[in-house]
């Protein structure tokens, strides 16, 4: 006896008039391109998909299936690996609506809106930009996402005329949500999700470089990931980004913080040569900065962040000396209010007396990224402090080592880092 497969996508499929699986493939395909995806689905995949278990697909594919069939992958036969729990949704909040884990989708039927719903939406997006810096991120973000899938709702309900205003505060928003789930909560998958409405919305609003910047953050989750095997989906999203911003004319500071990314990204992958060659090349444009301003949203990039990447990248390189000089500079130059970036300088500060075989110096910058840390909770600088305190084993034995453990494992710092 036959199993009947996923008969809800294969009905979804024929309604469309694709009779084959392939014919599903091509469409899925062209319209991942469309919102700058670029992927490629092959009639296995789709096979697969229409089989009797499904696999839950991979994020820019169910981002691709929502744009053709106009509904949730829920809604087509698509099971989330957490639905068997009993709180359907992921941490540290639930899914603010019933389709659990789908990709939202731009627009939703209703009553036309007046205008001024999008100037006073736009206005909340920017008290989260200013707010962002200075509220913990588990307290911020729920707002940030709920924000994010509002808009998403209401951008086909506005008239024509504010509806390019609405999508750009969507796009904000979601690339806002993006960044506290990846950086600050450490959950890369919800991150793709807010980074896919990010870019569908740019798409809506006709703006290139926000659909940049989406596609430059979708390059961390694959680099983050430890695998050498997604290295070319992270260079592919940075090709992405950089022919978005020479579409929209980026100026210089966008292709320096471009600079950066690329340089992240070949900084995990090993190639620390190429990756400081790129940095070199951001100087560079801080040089030639004109007279085009970047937009409002772009607030998270500086010529003392990008000493911070160089600082990174020299460190892993095993440039102890030149990374802490570097690092040191950066120490001195960032602002007051930048908690976040101050305790990951001191992280790589750590790291690069490790090379230097400074291990009490080490045991010194550590402490100061946690004081950091009681203030202003990072799960990425967390992340590098421990791995720091890996690379102090041989010293496990000094009072200072023991006291950082001390401290490391205390209750406060052990409840965030689990509770993230």
């Amino acid at each position: 006896m036959t199993t009947p497969g996923n008969a809800r996508l294969r009905a979804a499929r024929q309604s469309l008039g694709l009779r084959s699986q392939a014919a599903l493939a091509e469409a899925v395909t062209n319209a991942a391109r469309e919102v700058g995806l670029r992927i490629a689905v092959t009639a296995r995949t789709v096979r697969r998909w229409e089989s009797s278990t499904p696999p839950w697909p991979h994020p820019d594919h169910a981002a691709a299936l929502e744009a053709v069939f106009q509904r949730p992958i829920t809604e087509l036969g698509f099971a989330p690996p957490w639905s068997g729990d009993s709180d359907a949704g992921y941490s540290p909040q639930r899914q603010p609506d019933s389709s659990a884990g789908a990709h939202p989708r731009i627009g939703q039927s209703g009553p036309l809106l007046p205008a001024s719903v999008a100037a006073d939406y736009m206005a909340v997006t920017v008290a989260h930009r200013r707010m962002y810096w200075s509220l913990p991120a588990v307290r911020i973000h729920r707002a940030v996402a709920e924000h994010a899938l509002l808009g998403a709702d209401l951008v086909e309900q506005v008239a024509d005329s504010a509806k390019t205003l609405l999508a750009t505060a969507v796009s904000e928003s979601s690339l806002l949500a993006g960044r506290l789930e990846f950086f600050d909560l450490q959950k890369p998958e919800l991150a793709q999700r807010s980074f896919v409405l990010a870019l569908q919305a740019a798409h809506e609003a006709h703006d290139s470089l926000l659909g940049a910047a989406a596609l430059a953050h979708m390059s961390f989750a694959p680099a983050f990931s430890g695998s050498t095997t997604r290295a070319e989906e992270a260079r592919d999203r940075i090709r992405a980004a950089r022919a978005f911003a020479r579409r929209g004319d980026a100026n210089p500071l966008i292709i320096a913080w471009l600079d950066a990314v690329e340089a992240e990204v070949e900084t995990r992958f090993g190639d620390t040569r190429r990756a400081l060659g790129l940095i070199h090349h951001a100087e560079q444009q801080f040089a030639e900065i004109d007279d085009r301003a970047s937009p409002v949203w772009f607030d998270w990039f500086s010529e003392a962040r990008l000493a911070g990447f160089k600082g990174n990248t020299l460190m892993v390189a095993g440039q102890g000396r030149d990374a802490r000089e570097t690092l040191e500079g950066v120490l001195q130059d960032l602002p007051d209010e930048a908690v976040k970036q101050r305790s990951i300088i001191l992280a790589d500060l750590a790291a690069a007396a490790v090379i230097e075989k400074s291990p009490e110096k080490a045991c010194e910058y550590l402490s100061s990224a946690m004081d950091q840390l009681g203030q202003n909770w990072y799960a990425t600088a967390m992340e590098r402090v421990k791995a720091v305190r890996q690379t102090l084993r041989e010293w496990e034995s000094l009072p200072a080592v023991r006291k950082l453990d001390e401290r490391l494992y205390d209750w406060h710092t052990t409840v965030n880092s689990v509770v993230g």
